[in-house]
């Protein structure tokens, strides 16, 4: 009988899955609700989930066999993990897998700004021949400021170079010679809001970068500036956003994320110069594989008492 139980709750994909069988007994109750959840949870030693999930400290108090959790990709703002801590529960992600995924969706809406391709689809599928209205902007020769110097911030970093675009980059926690090292030019965070002509963000939202680009930042940004954001819905904060696009301050905005998920049809999803897409930065065949097989060896890694590649608290 296996020693172990783990519940997964928003889905893995089957190679993960296998890898967890193999020494564990695996429930996946995909889509479970946070009221089921907490009558569940004590029956399992882990947790496997994305970002729908909420491990709430209650979940995690009810949890007497809960040993670990494992969040199947980067961000762990949905997990309480001061709860964890005090309840030694080990949290653990997959920070890698999803990584030239989000990079590559954050790079597509850059793209997607600067030449308005949904517009331009739209527009033909009603009949429409917008080739005068439709004047982009070239990347090459432009500016790129990086807000968060982490990996996939410079793989972002990387694709702009080889579109002949300038890139310098702000991260408080990373010393400027390594900034230079992966690629940017390390500037401080008014210099980046003042050069930029497309600004990209790549941060974890905290109780620090939460409503970080409101409208103070946008003040000291460029006239006409582009932004994207694939990182966390709350750095931005969307009803800022909206002013600055109407005033003219933002030229456009593209949005995978939001503060709240779903948004529905809020001023910011709706508006004409917002490009939004339904957190797909990580949805991706490859990184579904990638985060699938990385958390399922690292939780069984966890609930084994081995070494631990991505132990998060």
């Amino acid at each position: 009988m296996p020693e172990y139980k783990i519940l997964i709750t928003d889905g893995l994909d089957e190679r993960g899955q296998a890898i967890l069988r193999a020494a564990s007994e695996v429930d996946d109750r995909t889509g479970i609700s946070a009221d089921d959840l907490l009558k569940a949870v004590p029956d399992y030693d882990a947790l496997i989930v994305r970002g729908r999930t909420k491990v709430t400290a209650p979940i995690i108090e009810a949890g007497s066999r809960l040993k670990a959790i494992g969040r199947a990709g980067v961000g762990v703002d949905n997990i309480d993990l001061a709860a964890a801590k005090a309840h030694g529960v080990t949290v653990v992600n997959a920070p890698i897998s999803t990584t030239l995924a989000v990079a590559e969706l954050a790079f597509g809406l850059l793209l997607a700004l600067a030449r308005e391709f949904p517009r331009a689809d739209v527009a033909m599928k009603q009949g429409q021949w917008l080739k005068k209205e439709l004047e982009g902007v070239e990347l090459n020769g432009k500016t790129l400021g990086i807000i968060g110097a982490g990996r996939i911030g410079m793989e972002v970093a990387k694709r702009a170079r080889a579109f002949g675009m300038s890139v310098v980059a702000y991260d408080p926690l990373v010393p400027a010679e390594e900034v230079e090292k992966r690629g940017a030019e390390p500037v401080a965070l008014d210099e980046l809001y003042g050069c930029a002509d497309f600004i990209s963000l790549h941060l974890p939202l905290t109780v620090d970068t939460r409503d970080m680009v409101g409208a103070l930042a946008f003040s000291q940004m460029k006239d006409g500036v582009r932004i994207v954001c694939a990182a966390r819905g709350g750095i931005i904060k969307e009803s800022a956003l909206v002013e600055a696009l109407n005033s003219g301050k933002v030229a456009g905005a593209a949005l995978d994320v939001f503060e709240k998920e779903p948004p529905g049809l809020t001023e910011a999803v709706a508006h004409p110069r917002v490009i939004a897409t339904p957190h797909i930065g990580a949805q991706t065949a490859e990184a579904q594989i990638r985060a699938a097989n990385d958390i399922a060896e690292e939780v069984l890694n966890a609930l084994q008492g081995k070494a631990l590649r991505w132990k998060v608290s």
